[in-house]
């Protein structure tokens, strides 16, 4: 049986993220659809700046569907984020036991925790436990760290992989804070890395809570690798109010969204 336009879509940019190109022919087959209907979709995708469209096929090309390396996405939005990671850091409590994974944003968090006792703090952000470890030493906060080792990505700065999520496993905390590359009604929270996606999904498991952090380039955005469905998120903490579209999900599902002034 045939797929929808945008489940075909999403197979073609995960065909690519593995293959680097894809051909007509090949899939057409694997979708069950016609040649010229998968055309179709490869010409959407090039107007979206997703593809390249050659002979026979496609190439992938960076774009939206890329996401560039840790030190370069500090740079964008930087103002925003930082307005996210204080308005987060104010929903930790002490004696908290929490997990933080590998964005750009949840490393502002990691900056802005202060004041308190008795955390428990455990990532696979090579990043934030440099930070924390930074605070712990100063004395901004009191508690303790736990590094979750595994195969390393040094442009995202992160672990992930099968030690990784073993690791993971064995605990339990009050609070996830989920830093994204996307986040719509419809499809909930993605990211761009399939690893650290599966990293995120575990620490969402794994907790009482989960707190996402989007900035408003993320919003409506959907990225790569999808990470949960709208309903596992218990709140959202952005440097925008929710849009209108939102506000009956929000109601519906009792989101709390929060606006980080």
């Amino acid at each position: 049986m045939s797929i929808l336009s945008e489940e075909r879509k999403r197979f073609i940019l995960e065909q690519l993220k593995l293959e680097g190109q894809v051909k007509v022919a090949e899939l057409s087959a694997q979708c069950e659809v016609s040649e010229e209907t998968v055309r179709r979709d490869l010409l959407l995708l090039e107007r979206e700046g997703l593809v390249k469209r050659v002979y026979g096929g496609a190439i992938t090309v960076k774009s939206s569907a890329y996401e560039p390396p840790y030190l370069q996405r500090q740079m964008v939005k930087a103002e925003e984020k930082e307005r996210i990671g204080r308005k987060a850091a104010e929903l930790i409590a002490s004696g908290d036991t929490i997990v933080i994974d590998v964005g750009t944003t949840a490393l502002e968090l990691a900056k802005a925790i202060s004041d308190r006792e008795r955390l428990t703090v455990l990532t696979n952000s090579i990043a934030v436990a440099y930070y924390l470890m930074e605070s712990l030493n100063s004395g901004r906060f009191s508690g303790k760290i736990i590094v979750i080792g595994g195969d390393l990505n040094p442009e995202q700065q992160s672990m992930s992989g099968s030690v990784a999520e073993q690791t993971l496993s064995r605990f339990r905390v009050d609070k996830a804070f989920i830093s994204i590359g996307g986040i719509s009604v419809k499809r909930g929270i993605s990211d761009y890395d399939i690893g650290e996606t599966g990293m995120s999904r575990l620490m969402m498991e794994n907790a009482g809570q989960t707190i996402v952090l989007a900035d408003d380039s993320k919003i409506g955005r959907e990225a790569f690798a999808e990470i949960a469905p709208i309903r596992k998120v218990h709140t959202v903490v952005s440097n925008v109010p929710p849009p209108k579209e939102w506000l009956q999900l929000i109601k519906s599902r009792h989101l709390q969204w929060i606006e980080a002034k």
